[in-house]
């Protein structure tokens, strides 16, 4: 079947857009018409080569569409049921068993194989050549995407389909840090390092939360007012303010927990010293390959955590699912956050992105 994706050919490379062929769906797959998938810098560090993943090949990993077609023992979807697809997992390993898929053993092969977890690639070019496929299980930067059952969570109704890709990867990483990894008790600080689509998704969670002091932390004034829109109760502009003597004087001392959302190794160090005794430091920004970070030995062995976070943990379905109740309440307003673009203007999309013109730009199938 011949669809259109973009592609990156090379390290470092633009997002083509040109045709490619897609595999009829096998046994165990689930080819989904995708309508729209959010640009996450993921992308970016992918193409970069700072996350393995082989070239050429189709990224995107933040999808939401459509079944169209189910390959051999297929259950639990249907076609024609709009999906967001989630991040994939073997769901056989000690960590999938124990309810932990997000760190499921084979996710570096999940993630940036470049092809079916058991199985060759779904895509290549129009004359045969190779193509890397399934980026996160996916590969939804394409008109047509190909995954599995077990990823994938149903849209309910009312919910337009284009706008929820975001959900699985940015969104829920930012809201999970809060609601698995934090899970705030009444009264609990929290304050949130960087106000991109994962920063903004954390306070967003954490309004929903038994937080009552959320502390957004960035360089940019028009993201700051839009984090006191969502939930923040208090902003700090780090342009020309120490933030950790800023969160000092709103809490009366270190706050309880601090969510590092820009993987910017001078700011790590800042969130980590932002929490005091018994405090949480969690870290969700990807800092480039092989980045390493300094902390004081004395004050962590007071009782400090420093926390990584991956893609929300828990289950991402469930989390998924909820975060679109919340939507539909009104309580969880991500929609604030989204730019749509054209498939032909990937390219305007990634800049507006790094630029930091739109939040979360979301790159549209159908135009």
């Amino acid at each position: 079947m011949r669809i259109t994706a973009a592609v990156v050919e090379e390290l470092h490379g633009p997002f083509v857009v040109r045709e490619v062929e897609i595999d009829e769906p096998g046994p165990g797959d689930v080819l989904v018409e995708v309508a729209g998938t959010g640009f996450c810098h993921t992308d970016g560090i992918a193409r970069d080569g700072d996350l393995p993943f082989p070239l050429p090949g189709v990224l995107g990993h933040e999808g939401a569409g459509t079944v169209v077609a189910v390959g051999d023992g297929v259950t639990g979807v249907q076609v024609g049921q709009a999906v967001v697809l989630g991040w994939p997992s073997c769901g056989a390993c000690r960590n999938c068993v124990a309810g932990q898929p997000r760190y499921c053993l084979r996710m570096g092969e999940l993630v940036g194989g470049g092809h079916r977890l058991d199985g060759g690639s779904a895509l290549r070019t129009t004359d045969g050549g190779p193509l890397a496929s399934h980026f996160f299980g996916q590969s939804s930067f394409a008109t047509h995407a190909m995954t599995t059952a077990s990823s994938l969570v149903p849209v309910p109704a009312g919910l337009p389909v284009e706008l929820l890709g975001p959900l699985a990867c940015g969104l829920a990483t930012g809201a999970g840090a809060v609601f698995n990894t934090v899970r705030p008790e009444p009264g609990t600080s929290i304050i949130v390092y960087g106000t991109g689509t994962v920063g903004l998704a954390a306070v967003m969670a954490a309004r929903n939360s038994a937080a009552t002091t959320i502390i957004a932390v960035d360089r940019h004034a028009s993201r700051l007012r839009l984090a006191s829109d969502l939930g923040a109760t208090h902003t700090v502009d780090a342009t020309d303010t120490d933030p950790v003597q800023a969160v000092t004087d709103i809490c009366g001392g270190p706050a309880d927990a601090a969510l590092e959302c820009t993987g910017v190794l001078p700011v790590i160090r800042q969130a980590v010293d932002s929490v005091g005794m018994l405090g949480t430091a969690v870290l969700i920004g990807g800092a480039p390959a092989g980045a390493e970070f300094t902390v004081d030995h004395l004050t962590t062995l007071w009782g400090k955590t420093i926390r990584g976070t991956l893609g929300g943990s828990g289950h991402g379905q469930a989390l998924i699912a909820a975060l679109m109740d919340l939507h539909l309440q009104g309580r969880f307003p991500f929609d604030r956050l989204v730019q749509f673009f054209p498939l032909e203007r990937i390219e305007d999309a990634v800049e507006a992105s790094y630029s930091g013109a739109v939040v979360k730009p979301v790159v549209r199938m159908a135009g």
